[in-house]
C-alpha cells in the first residue's frame, strides 16, 4: 500500500502497513521515512540498482500464465476440459464446511458459479453439492450479518465463524449474484431470504441519495474490530428475556463467548435442521427468532457505527448493478429492476465524460481519475444484464459503444489482451495486464464474456475470434488452476456449450421477461421486439404477430431458429 519510487517512478521499497508508532514488530511510519531518506542519501547506487531489478521483474511478471493461442495444446473447448476444471476445483473443496482450501477462507464465488453451470449441463452431483454447501455455510456463518444482512470480506477460520468484519460492496455484489443463480436452480427459500436481507443492507447503508453505491464499511468501531457486530450473553438476556434461551441455543451464544470472549451470531447448521432435531415447527421457530433478531438489530443500531468509505467506484457499482439485475431475475421483485435502472442513470449522469470516456471514482459531487479496464468491463456487463431484464435494446447499443472504446484504448496489439490502464495514461511505469480472478473478476476475463455475448448480438465475428484467442492463451492456467481463473473457466464453458439465442416478439413481449428470467439458463442471449426491428440481427425478419396479445418465442443457435413457440412453457421445455 506504500511504495517509494525514484524520480523516474521506479519502485525500490514498499510495505503494506506501517503504524503511527512502532508496534507489532513493525517500524513506525516516521521511522520508515527517516530510514528511506538516510538510505537514499548514503546508498543511492544500491537503491537505483534495486529499482532496476524490481522494474525488470514487474515487466516479466506482467505476462505470467499467458501463451500464444497457437501454442495451446489439447482441446480447450471440450467437455473433457470442463470436467478437468470441475475436478481441479473440487480437489480443493472443503466437503465439511464448504468453500475451498483452509483458513483464511474467501467466498470464491467464481468457482461456485462455474460448478452451478457444470451441474446444469452435466447433472454432476458433486458440483451442485459443493456449490450449495459453500453457500449454505457462508449464509449460516459469522461471515454473514444475521441481524442486518450483508457479508464480511472473508473468514479467518475454516468454519466461517470469525470474519474480518469489513463489508465490501464488491463481495456483496458477487455473492448476491451467485445466490440468485442458486435460488433459480433450487428454489430454496433460505437463499431468497439472504438476497432480500443483503439488498436491504445495501439500500439502507451503502446507497447514496443520488443512487450510487458506496464502497465499504470499516471492520472497527471504537478502535475494536467487530465491536459493532458482537455480543455479550448478558446483553442478549436483558433484551430478549424469556426468548433468550432459545435464541442463544440456536446462535451459539454463551457466557464464555465463541470468539475472543465475546459472541458472533452464527448457525452451526441450518435452522430447519436444528428445528427438526428438537422437534420444533420450523415456521414457528423462524417467527420467534425473527422477532428476537429485530429486537437486537434495533438495539445495535444505537451503537457507534463503523466508518463508511463513501467514495463511489464505477466498476464496483457495475458489479452491484449486475447483482440487482440477477436478483430481479431470480425473485421477480420489481424494486430490484428499478434500483438497477436508477443506479445506471446516476452513473451515466455523474461518471461519464464528454468524449466517450468515463471516470473511475465519484465523491462529494465530483468525478475524477480516468476509468480503468475493470470499470469498463463491469459496466458493459451491467448494460448487458440490464437489457435482459428490461428488454430495452438501447442498453446493448451502449454496451457495444463501450466495447469499441475499450478495444481502441486498452488492447495490446501483439497479444489481444487488455491493459489495465488506457493508452493515454502516462503516469505509470508499465501498463499491466491483470488476468487473475481474485477478490474481483479479472477485467480481461469479463471482457471475454462480454465479447462472446455482443459478438452474437451484433454479428461481430472478429469479436468471437478475439475472445477465443484470449481463452486459448490462458488455457493451461484455466484448466490447471481454476480456483484463480474461475471467470475464465465460465468463458470456456460458454464457448464449448454454445449460447442459446432467445427472441421474444410481440406487442406484449416484455411481460414475459420476468417469468422467463426466473429460470436458470446460463449462456443465453435474450432480446425483445415489441415493434418490428432491424437494429439487431437476431430480431431482423421476425415480424410481429397480428394479434395484439400473441407473443412468439424463438429459440436459435447461430441465428438458425426453430419455428416460433406460442407458449413460454414450450420454449422453456426446449432450452
Amino acid at each position: 500500500m506504500n511504495v517509494f519510487l525514484t524520480p523516474e517512478r521506479k519502485p525500490f521499497f514498499g510495505g503494506t502497513y506501517f503504524p503511527p508508532e512502532k508496534a507489532f514488530n513493525r517500524p513506525s511510519w516516521k521511522e520508515v521515512l527517516a530510514g528511506v531518506n538516510k538510505g537514499y542519501r548514503e546508498k543511492k547506487a544500491e537503491i537505483l540498482s534495486q529499482a532496476e531489478n524490481l522494474t525488470e521483474h514487474l515487466f516479466s511478471a506482467n505476462s505470467f500464465g499467458i501463451q500464444s493461442p497457437e501454442s495451446a495444446t489439447g482441446t480447450l473447448f471440450s467437455e473433457e476440459s470442463l470436467s478437468r476444471i470441475a475436478e481441479n476445483i473440487l480437489t480443493n473443496a472443503d466437503t465439511d464446511w464448504g468453500g475451498f482450501g483452509k483458513s483464511p477462507k474467501f467466498p470464491q464465488t467464481f468457482s461456485i458459479g462455474f460448478l452451478l453451470r457444470h451441474y446444469h449441463y452435466t447433472h454432476h452431483p458433486d458440483s451442485l453439492q459443493q456449490a450449495l454447501l459453500s453457500l449454505d455455510k457462508m449464509c449460516q456463518g459469522g461471515i454473514y450479518d444475521h441481524l442486518g444482512g450483508g457479508f464480511a470480506r472473508y473468514s479467518t477460520d475454516a468454519r466461517w465463524l470469525a470474519p474480518h468484519f469489513e463489508k465490501m460492496l464488491y463481495d456483496n455484489a458477487l455473492l448476491i449474484g451467485v445466490l440468485s443463480e442458486a435460488f433459480q436452480i433450487t428454489g430454496n427459500p433460505a437463499y431468497d431470504q439472504v438476497i432480500k436481507q443483503t439488498l436491504g443492507f445495501i439500500e439502507r447503508e451503502m446507497t447514496s441519495n443520488e443512487q450510487g453505491f458506496y464502497s465499504a464499511l470499516d471492520a472497527d468501531s471504537e478502535g475494536v474490530e467487530g465491536k459493532f457486530y458482537t455480543w455479550q450473553k448478558v446483553e442478549i438476556d436483558e433484551l430478549l428475556g424469556e426468548q433468550s434461551t432459545l435464541f442463544c441455543a440456536f446462535y451459539d451464544i454463551s457466557e464464555a463467548g465463541n470468539w475472543e470472549h465475546t459472541n458472533i451470531l452464527w448457525l452451526k447448521e441450518s435452522l430447519g435442521g436444528q428445528a427438526q432435531k428438537q422437534g420444533l415447527d420450523p415456521a414457528f421457530l423462524e417467527k420467534i427468532l425473527e422477532e428476537s433478531r429485530n429486537t437486537l438489530f434495533t438495539h445495535r443500531s444505537k451503537r457507534i457505527r463503523p466508518l463508511l468509505d463513501d467514495k463511489i467506484l464505477l466498476g464496483w457499482n457495475g458489479l452491484m448493478n449486475t447483482a440487482y439485475s440477477k436478483a430481479f431475475a431470480a425473485t421477480g421483485i420489481e424494486g430490484y429492476k428499478e434500483k438497477a435502472i436508477q443506479n445506471m442513470g446516476f452513473l451515466e449522469a455523474k461518471m461519464r465524460g464528454v468524449e466517450g470516456n468515463w471516470y473511475h471514482t465519484y465523491k462529494n459531487g465530483k468525478a475524477g481519475i480516468p476509468a480503468f479496464l475493470d470499470d469498463y468491463a463491469y459496466l458493459i456487463e451491467a448494460y448487458i444484464h440490464l437489457q435482459e431484464i428490461t428488454g430495452d435494446g438501447n442498453y446493448l447499443k451502449k454496451a457495444k459503444a463501450l466495447t469499441e472504446w475499450v478495444i481502441l484504448h486498452f488492447v495490446e496489439e501483439k497479444t489481444g489482451f487488455f491493459f489495465y490502464t488506457g493508452k493515454s495514461q502516462s503516469d505509470v511505469i508499465l501498463r499491466k495486464k491483470e488476468v487473475y480472478d481474485g477478490a474481483i473478476p479479472s477485467g480481461n476475463a469479463v471482457m471475454v464474456r462480454n465479447l462472446l455475448y455482443l459478438s452474437v448480438v451484433f454479428d461481430q465475428q472478429n469479436w468471437t475470434e478475439h475472445a477465443h484467442d484470449l481463452l486459448l492463451s490462458m488455457s493451461k492456467a484455466i484448466v490447471n488452476y481454476p480456483g484463480s481463473f474461475g471467470v475464465w473457466a465460465m468463458g470456456v464453458s460458454t464457448v464449448t456449450r454454445g449460447q442459446s439465442e432467445i427472441a421474444l416478439v410481440g406487442q406484449q413481449a416484455s411481460r414475459f421477461l420476468g417469468p422467463l428470467m426466473q429460470r436458470f439458463i446460463p449462456d443465453k442471449i435474450l432480446q425483445v421486439a415489441e415493434t418490428n426491428s432491424t437494429d439487431f440481427p437476431l430480431l431482423t425478419g421476425k415480424m410481429l404477430p397480428e394479434e395484439k396479445e400473441r407473443v412468439d418465442f424463438y429459440l436459435c443457435k447461430n441465428y438458425a431458429c426453430s419455428e416460433p413457440f406460442t407458449e413460454l412453457t414450450s420454449l422453456l421445455a426446449n432450452v
